[in-house]
């Protein structure tokens, strides 16, 4: 170790153990790591986002603070704050982990046009198992397909995860002006200031123990019963991942290293159960490789016939979805789920993003851009690849025509009404033969189970077989459309 100083500019990588730039900074000199909200990632992330990114900031400070080395925190321009920082503390190199998304390449793109003459910088990779770009088809090619991505990703290597040094040296000052968290103003004026904390423990160390809890027990059961909401056999790790409180190479070797004792035949079944955890980890990759590689997806359909897909302007419609006022109670669970908790399980994200789309025929940005305002586990690529995969628009996506049928959904996968009676307790009384579509319950039943139907539960804001229809009557315009297109 020399007494160079090094900036660690941290980013979507709130961990310290496996953080590449983090590791190399600190084995070569003095570290100064810093946390910088420019005012665009400050519009962009959403208020329950943000709940989390305050409270991941707090957990990576204090941690830091048992080496004694400061976390510097900062508001404004990345590259005017880090500029001031190379003159106030004398550093000679910037290390930081690449981000994917959109505002964070801007972001380090600018950093390095702008301040490589200043100083030494390096950038690492440390967000996702595979660079943007290193996997590639035959004619190399990026892939749209999931399958033949997770085949050829599968073949590759993951570099191991890295140690933290023994030893981690500050490179400022005691007394240097380090900022607090509270200066970023991030908790949202919403109930979810207080009430995430009953469902939610940000930082490195709960990332960890719930991936240990998660590997230890659920995960050998994860492919058989990850669609079923009330049994909660998921891993929750989304949120962590998001923020970079775990590394998901970390992930895939433990899992790696428990594939390896899964040599005998009556093993096969567990080992289904890790390899489909780790295409998760794969699709989490492949959503990044398709962002980078098709910018556009965030705003434009990757399907081009989309483009001339018409779509329903319905406020009233869309408050109702977002506010959990369908009158289908699996929608509804899911919508106060979220409203709760930051968080939807992910077949009633399905579910929900289906009604919306092609019940309502609202946009599905409308839905995307509230999920990132909702979701503490907001992933740019992971919620824009999952809103046109229900959509159809996406290169490897559902088909438009393949029309989720709430009441059937729910009975399938919340057999018992175990989900839909927490979240809806309204009519939890109904038994469970009408729990899924209320309004065929005979009136005698409703009035046992203290329901009235537009009173203390909303009627169905739409008649699922007619909504169904005139959805798939949609699609065909659309699909008319671009045909007449084509003939000219």
């Amino acid at each position: 170790m020399t007494d160079k100083k090094i900036i660690v500019w941290f980013r979507k990588d709130l961990r310290l153990f496996d953080n590449l730039a983090f590791t190399y900074a600190a084995n070569e000199g003095n570290v100064i790591p810093v946390y910088i909200l420019s005012d665009e990632e400050d519009r962009a992330i959403g208020a329950a986002s943000k709940w989390w990114l305050h409270h991941s900031l707090a957990h990576i400070k204090e941690k830091l603070a048992r080496f004694d080395v400061p976390l510097i925190i900062k508001k404004g321009s990345h590259v005017k704050v880090l500029g001031e920082l190379i003159d106030e503390t004398n550093a000679s190199a910037i290390y930081f982990n690449s981000c994917y998304d959109r505002i964070g390449r801007v972001a380090e793109e600018k950093v390095l046009n702008q301040l490589k003459e200043t100083v030494t910088i390096e950038r690492f990779e440390s967000e996702l198992l595979f660079t943007p770009g290193s996997v590639m088809n035959q004619k190399n090619e990026p892939y749209k397909i999931f399958t033949p991505f997770w085949k050829q990703a599968r073949k590759q290597h993951v570099a191991s995860p890295t140690h933290l040094p023994k030893r981690i040296k500050s490179g400022v000052a005691i007394d240097y002006d380090i900022g607090e968290v509270n200066d970023l103003d991030l908790l949202p004026q919403h109930p979810w200031a207080t009430k995430l904390h009953n469902y939610w423990t940000p930082g490195e160390q709960q990332a960890i123990d719930r991936w240990n809890d998660f590997h230890d027990e659920d995960i050998m059961s994860y492919d058989k019963e990850r669609d079923f909401p009330a049994k909660d056999r998921v891993s929750r790790l989304s949120p962590h991942l998001a923020w970079g409180e775990i590394s998901p190479r970390f992930i895939w070797h433990d899992i790696q290293k428990k594939l390896i004792q899964l040599d005998s035949r009556e093993q096969q079944e567990s080992h289904e159960q890790l390899e489909s955890f780790a295409r998760q980890l794969v699709w989490r990759d492949f959503a990044y490789h398709q962002l980078v590689t098709f910018p556009h997806v965030e705003d434009e359909p990757l399907k081009e016939e989309f483009k001339y897909f018409t779509w329903k302007k319905d406020q009233d419609h869309f408050d109702r979805w977002k506010y959990a006022k369908t009158g289908y109670p699996i929608v509804d669970a899911g919508l106060r789920e979220l409203w709760e908790t930051g968080w939807m399980h992910n077949r009633v994200r399905m579910i929900t993003a289906s009604f919306l789309i092609k019940h309502l025929l609202i946009h599905w940005k409308e839905g995307a851009n509230w999920f990132r305002n909702t979701l503490v586990d907001h992933d740019s690529a992971n919620n824009i690849m999952g809103w046109q995969w229900v959509a159809g628009s996406g290169y490897d996506a559902s088909p438009y025509f393949r029309i989720f049928n709430p009441i059937t959904q729910g009975e399938k996968f919340d057999p018992h009404g175990h989900y839909v009676r927490r979240w809806v307790p309204e009519i939890a009384d109904l038994p469970t033969k009408y729990l899924f579509s209320p309004w065929t319950a005979p009136a005698e039943v409703l009035e046992e189970a203290g329901i009235e139907l537009g009173q203390t539960y909303p009627e169905p804001i739409v008649d699922h077989k007619a909504s169904r229809e005139r959805a798939l009557a949609a699609y065909q315009d659309m699909k008319n459309y671009v045909d007449v297109l084509g003939e000219k």
